[in-house]
């Protein structure tokens, strides 16, 4: 498809977009962002869309595959912080109930931080990318590596850290 057609096309469907991110996220700010990410995907895929194909289900079906990806992306690791928190004092919260503060039971976000940067950093530095938020073949790509490589040393370093922090379970 000509690039300009395509242009053309996707900002026809800007409203329908952030009428269908807003239901998504039931939020303003979440759904323009939504829609940002969605239709800058859209951009960069330019290529893989097929003229016989359904241009408005292919572009929804991007922005629902980028809201579930960050939707599981969230939920994976909830450390939640607030402007109010002191982050360095912080105790961490799994799954949205908070650890309760005993001296066998939790680990304040300094001690997590340092089990992780005990980590060799071949096993530390994609930790860290996965908890940010990367993808596996974006780790992979940034650090040169096979996906499997990638896997197996967040997998390893999942492992080093549940034994390092034992009441605390890092999946």
């Amino acid at each position: 498809m000509n690039p300009k057609v395509f242009t053309e096309k996707l900002l026809r469907l800007q409203s329908n977009m952030l009428s269908f991110a807003t239901m998504l996220t039931s939020n303003r700010d979440d759904a323009y962002d939504l829609l940002q990410d969605t239709t800058l995907k859209a951009l960069d895929n330019r290529d893989k869309y097929s003229e016989n194909t359904n241009f408005k289900g292919w572009v929804f079906t991007i922005m629902r595959n980028i809201f579930i990806n960050g939707y599981r992306r969230t939920t994976k690791f909830c450390g939640r912080l607030s402007a109010t928190d002191d982050i360095y004092n912080m105790e961490l919260s799994v799954g949205g109930d908070a650890v309760v503060p005993s001296p066998e039971g939790s680990y304040s976000w300094q001690e997590v931080q340092g089990a992780i940067n005990e980590l060799l950093p071949q096993y530390g530095k994609p930790f860290s990318m996965l908890l940010a938020g990367y993808r596996y073949a974006e780790i992979a790509r940034a650090m040169h590596l096979p996906v499997g490589t990638i896997k197996s040393r967040i997998y390893y370093a999942r492992q080093k850290l549940r034994s390092r922090l034992r009441d605390y379970s890092i999946d």
